[in-house]
């Protein structure tokens, strides 16, 4: 297979995730229309040069590098086609802050394997690209909907297969984010959860999973405010998160259905009808600033396209 030419630019749309939406712990994800771009460049050098712009404040931190996420991903496109590695570039410009439970990891994984994929001319079929994403993140909670879009549930089968269902939700069911200023990493998130849980704590979950999904599937707030209960994560990371009980409380306040830890937070996420996401919107932002935490707090939608690339052309 001949390599791409020097200069080949590919454009990859990637939104954004919320995993869990409570009770969905490790295999409950939905996309949303808040994306982040990723500008995949083939640059001179061999598969070891990778370079990283990143556009804005946001991700200033981030650095290029063998063990940057869309490198790793590009590098496990490669081997699974039997391609020769290529030097690559990837600029990108964030909506998705690092570290604020929105899938913003996923993000950059799905970006490598699709922007890779797409230099390459597309050697691998999205099959394929879901099984390595799935295999780069440990989870398929956020790179499932981050890649397909929508509602997505997904689990292992008896087979060892992973199956995907994508599920559905009604377009009244609105989605507001409230996303502060501070951080917290995935991997803290995961150390206050114990080993084990109550056997009715998982009952309880399998439970509000079901009521969730009938809720958003039919729009019923009844089933989706007792849906959003979850024993096996939340009760451990609330601490964690500065002001989060004082801002979930708001938001159930001000009318929303119900109010969860976006992922590993610190996002928090309320469900609502369109009529109240401003209201809720403003008293979320407003709890947290009178702790002192800046935030901003977007009502949003459900993205069904899931990513989207295209080749840049010389001139645009």
């Amino acid at each position: 297979m001949a390599l791409p030419r020097i200069g080949k630019k590919i454009i990859v749309d990637v939104p954004s995730t919320t995993a869990n939406l409570g009770p969905g712990f490790d295999c409950l994800g939905a996309a949303l229309d808040l994306n982040n771009r990723f500008e995949v460049t083939r640059i001179e050098g061999n598969g070891e040069r990778f370079e990283l712009i990143m556009e804005g404040n946001e991700g200033s931190h981030l650095r290029g590098g063998p063990e940057n996420l869309v490198y790793r991903a590009a590098q496990r496109v490669w081997k699974a086609a039997s391609i020769e590695p290529v030097g690559l570039e990837a600029k990108v410009r964030l909506a998705v802050p690092p570290a604020r439970g929105l899938g913003s990891s996923a993000t950059a994984i799905v970006a490598g394997l699709v922007g890779a994929n797409a230099l390459m001319d597309s050697p691998l079929p999205k099959e394929k690209l879901l099984e390595l994403a799935i295999d780069i993140e440990g989870h398929p909670d956020n790179v499932v909907p981050s890649l397909l879009g929508g509602l997505c549930i997904t689990a292992k089968a008896a087979s060892e297969r992973w199956r995907v269902i994508r599920c559905e939700w009604l377009d009244s069911i609105k989605i507001v984010v409230a996303i502060p200023s501070i951080r917290l990493s995935t991997s803290e998130a995961r150390r206050v959860m114990p080993k084990n849980v109550p056997i009715g704590d998982a009952i309880t979950n399998l439970g509000s999973l079901t009521l969730l999904l009938q809720g958003l599937r039919t729009g019923n707030g009844e089933l989706i405010a007792d849906g959003m209960n979850d024993r096996l994560h939340e009760p451990y990371r609330w601490r964690l998160i500065k002001g989060g009980q004082e801002v979930r409380e708001a938001a159930i306040r001000a009318g929303a259905l119900g109010c969860v830890i976006s992922g590993a937070g610190p996002s928090l996420l309320a469900l609502c009808n369109e009529t109240n996401g401003l209201g809720i919107s403003h008293a979320m932002v407003n709890a947290w600033k009178n702790i002192g935490v800046e935030s901003r707090a977007p009502m949003l939608n459900i993205q069904t396209a899931g990513s989207q690339w295209h080749e840049l052309q010389t001139g645009e």
